[in-house]
């Protein structure tokens, strides 16, 4: 082997062991982007899938490129909070909740909450329970800026607050039976 292809296989293999924080890293910068587009232009339709697509693969990506790490979870995990307070600095101003809904979401915050201080008292660690109805609650809050504007809020929030309280009920339950799937 030459010192070039030695030096090519190197780069290859960096690059791919990377490849996961790259595809986090570009979920910040759309994010970043999306403050500075109209709310539900194309061009904010356009970026809003791209940070979808990235938070679906990112993980994926690193298991199968064995390149799981604690700065690629943690890039993640900011990638993520990063791209949820763009979407609510730019979607709340421009969505009429009503009252009722508020409650609501405001109940379904507080029920994750004290499951958050529940699993840290019972496992002395913060855990996150990655439930299927915890991953659909996820899923439909990623597809609700999509719908609004085909489908009032009022139509589309009860769908997800049901699907989002059945799920934060049964992450509680997880968590104070001992059946946390914390990963």
């Amino acid at each position: 082997m030459t010192y070039c292809s030695i030096l090519e296989n190197k780069l290859t293999r960096g690059m791919i062991e990377f490849m996961a924080n790259i595809i986090s890293s570009c979920r910040i910068l759309c994010s970043i982007v999306l403050l500075f587009l109209s709310v539900f232009s194309p061009w904010f339709y356009v970026l809003y899938l791209i940070c979808g697509f990235t938070d679906m693969i990112d993980g994926t990506v690193a298991r199968k490129t064995n390149s799981v790490s604690e700065l690629g979870s943690k890039l993640d995990m900011v990638a993520d909070f990063i791209f949820l307070v763009v979407c609510l600095i730019k979607l709340i101003p421009e969505i009429d909740i009503p009252t009722w809904l508020l409650i609501w979401i405001v109940l379904i915050a507080v029920i994750k909450i004290i499951n958050g201080v529940s699993g840290f008292i019972y496992c002395m660690k913060f855990v996150a329970v990655h439930t299927v109805m915890n991953k659909v609650t996820g899923l439909l809050l990623f597809i609700l800026p999509l719908t609004l504007p085909f489908i009032e809020i009022k139509y589309s929030g009860i769908f997800v607050c049901v699907v989002a309280t059945f799920a934060a009920i049964q992450e509680g339950h997880s968590i104070r039976t001992g059946g946390i799937g914390n990963d």
